[in-house]
């Protein structure tokens, strides 16, 4: 995700969903009060929010599993030919 994202659910940093990666994975689908466990973990978020971005990552992810998400088309720089020729290029010793 970016650094922050908003959705229906608010505003999440890169801070929240940090925290929140990480509670979910301590609290899987088989924990009881899986949300208020995970919101506890996050703060400053409700159960309701916490598992409504829960949704929209699974939404996000089963959009790229079945490739309608285009790769993105970064922009080469000046500076980014050089240095793809000098990695070439390069020995390792």
């Amino acid at each position: 995700m970016a650094q922050s994202s908003v959705s229906a659910t608010g505003s999440w940093s890169a801070k929240d969903n940090k925290a929140f990666e990480m509670a979910l994975a301590v609290y899987d689908k088989d924990t009881s009060d899986r949300w208020d466990n995970v919101a506890r973990a996050v703060g400053g978020k409700t159960p309701s929010e916490v598992k409504s971005h829960y949704e929209l990552l699974l939404r996000d992810i089963s959009q790229i599993e079945s490739d309608k998400v285009p790769f993105p088309n970064y922009k080469k720089n000046a500076n980014s030919d050089e240095e793809e020729k000098r990695l070439r290029n390069l020995k390792l010793q």
